[in-house]
């Protein structure tokens, strides 16, 4: 066998194994582009190749010129499989150049078939034998085909769309696969141009060996795609030692993963999945065991939110806490947060983590029973302030119920007792009872533990009770209150007990300012307005010496007090209570002296009663007082 036959054949194969090792990447992953753009060029390097070891075997011009013939549709298949493969491989290059060289390409195949013998030769006179690696070969002598200039332009082009290409990829970082693809393509491309200019065009007698050139090509795109299957092979290698941190991690944080995929149906959980949601090792796990696993009254709500994310709302994104039964007959919370992913707008996949947050929730069960305890507290040490004007209050309805009682017994006594007169003082005891009864209503209100009742409230109502308790000690103080709330403002949604502490609280700071401030205005102003059509504006406003700029936050700090005999909790407290019911607390200074502490409340909807304050509590030993 000569060396002619074993060197193309060589190359036949060698493009041929290549194909076979990367067209099955292709059909395996059809997004692997450059596989599939890589195997064609093999190919058609290997079909170039036969038909370049035809030409050089041709005995007559016309075999020559059917292998010349067809050595241009390999050229073509080429030449759109390396423009397909910079394009894809290195994601640069104007593809306007691009098309160009393709439409350029596909151009010449019409006078490849139509024109001359070939686009090479519009005529072959003779056929001319010569030596080459050793033995005798066939190159042909005739006229060159014009059309030649239009396949030597759209392979110049195409270096230069492999040198721009190869550019843009090295100013984005990717410099080892802009030297790979981008010179040795430009190298073994021109220099195929070259030789092919040379021969065709009567300036040397040589045989064409483009193929050869080709080859080098197929080699460096082979060498740049067998470096990404290694740095795969590292990265790979870098993940298993990843996942077994993730999984020390997360084995850790009792935390548990999961992924299911929604075409197919499946479901992967990670042990510590399982073991949250009390599934064996091996137990099959599918979306609707899973929900069985949730507690019946969260069912609906973790059904709920898995579909809304999977609709793309909050961009597929869902969190929630729930229960989940355990084997004992008790419930644990779990936290789940996780997202699903789209393509074509479809849910495809769900990947989530989940958590064990079952002691602090117990935490957060204790956290608001001592925030109660400390309200509490708050609204004893409130009334404790209040206790002296509060006994002046109701001293006065008890003292004339005594006056009133003993003048009946004399009259009484007498034996000639005016019956009118006595039911004229029956009524102005029983009043004055009302009235030191509604006084100990209220204070028994506020003392009361209780808990949280959340319900549509009166404005004007709430406002009213408040002012009611603080008058007696706003009197004593020589302080005048003002109550300010329009007709038509909405009720709002609250706990009385804690609304009145927040307003107990802003009225008894305001009072303790205009004491410090000493000025001759001693007003104070309780305010209510609408605030858009969501919430109500609540403002206490006092006359004192407002509030320092570095103060306007401080004040509302646990423990951060200005008087000398202040435990530094009440503001903390109100702004706790308040963001509790979704509203927000601050503090700013009024023009021409004074502050105004304010705090938003939402309303209540258009449809929702407001609710009257509760029934007095009356103790049985004044039941059968006044009965």
């Amino acid at each position: 066998m000569s060396w002619v036959t074993i060197v193309w054949a060589m190359v036949g194969s060698a493009c041929l194994m290549l194909a076979a090792v990367h067209l099955p990447v292709w059909l395996k992953d059809r997004t692997a582009w450059p596989s599939l753009f890589l195997s064609v060029l093999a190919v058609a390097t290997a079909a170039l190749a036969l038909c370049e070891l035809a030409i050089m075997k041709a005995q007559t011009p016309a075999a020559f010129a059917a292998a010349n013939r067809a050595g241009q549709v390999a050229v073509w298949l080429a030449t759109l499989s390396m423009v397909g493969f910079v394009r894809s491989y290195l994601r640069s290059g104007r593809a306007w150049l691009g098309w160009t060289v393709v439409v350029l390409r596909t151009a010449t195949l019409l006078p490849n078939f139509l024109s001359g013998r070939s686009l090479n030769f519009i005529e072959i006179s003779t056929l001319r034998a010569i030596p080459f690696l050793g033995e005798e070969v066939s190159v042909a002598l005739g006229t060159p085909n014009p059309w030649m200039l239009v396949g030597q332009l759209a392979m110049g082009l195409l270096a230069l769309f492999v040198l721009d290409a190869s550019r843009t990829a090295w100013r984005r970082g990717d410099r080892s696969a802009a030297l790979t693809i981008g010179g040795t393509s430009c190298f073994f491309a021109l220099g195929g141009v070259a030789q092919a200019i040379m021969v065709f065009w009567g300036f040397v007698q040589m045989p064409i060996t483009v193929s050869l050139f080709s080859l080098g090509i197929v080699f460096a795109m082979a060498y740049e795609l067998s470096r990404n299957v290694r740095h795969a092979a590292s990265l790979l290698g870098e993940l298993r030692e990843s996942e077994q941190h993730m999984t020390l991690a997360t084995q850790a944080a009792n935390l548990g993963l999961w992924t299911s995929d929604i075409a197919s149906g499946t479901f992967w959980a990670s042990p510590g999945t399982r073991l949250l949601f009390g599934f064996s090792s091996s137990e099959r796990i599918e979306l609707e065991s899973l929900l069985s696993k949730v507690h019946v009254d969260d069912r609906d709500m973790v059904r709920l939110a898995f579909s809304e994310a999977a609709e793309g709302d909050r961009a597929g994104r869902y969190q929630m806490e729930f229960r989940v039964g355990t084997s004992d007959g008790g419930s644990r919370w779990l936290s789940a947060q996780g997202h699903f992913e789209f393509e074509r707008r479809r849910a495809v996949r769900n990947r989530g983590v989940c958590s064990d947050i079952t002691p602090s929730k117990a935490a957060e069960r204790e956290t608001l029973r001592l925030r109660g305890e400390i309200a509490h507290a708050g609204r004893v040490s409130v009334m404790g302030q209040l206790a002296a004007a509060l006994a002046h209050e109701i001293n006065q309805p008890l003292g004339a119920i005594l006056r009133n009682a003993e003048a009946a017994a004399i009259m009484l006594r007498s034996g000639c007792a005016d019956l009118d007169e006595l039911r004229a003082i029956v009524e102005d005891i029983r009043a004055d009872d009302q009235r030191a009864g509604a006084v100990i209503d209220r204070m028994r209100s506020m003392l009361r533990r209780h808990q949280v009742e959340v319900m549509a409230l009166n404005v004007h109502e709430l406002l009213e009770d408040v002012i009611a308790l603080v008058r007696p000690d706003a009197a004593a103080r020589h302080i005048r209150l003002a109550l300010q709330v329009p007709r038509d403002l909405p009720a709002v949604l609250g706990d009385r007990i804690h609304l009145q502490q927040v307003l107990l609280n802003l009225i008894a700071n305001g009072m303790d300012a205009i004491d410090e401030a000493a000025h001759q205005r001693r007003n104070i102003a309780v305010t209510a307005m609408r605030r858009g059509s969501e919430s109500v504006e609540i403002a206490v406003i006092d006359t004192g010496a407002g509030i320092p700029e570095a103060q306007s936050e401080q004040i509302f700090g646990s423990f951060f007090t200005t008087k000398a005999t202040g435990m530094g909790m009440g503001l903390s407290i109100s702004r706790t209570l308040v963001e509790a019911h979704g509203g927000r607390l601050w503090a700013e200074n009024v023009d021409g002296g004074g502050a105004s502490l304010r705090f938003t409340l939402p309303a209540s909807p258009a449809n929702e009663p407001a609710m009257a304050p509760p029934a007095p509590e009356r103790s049985p030993e004044r039941l059968r007082i006044t009965a």
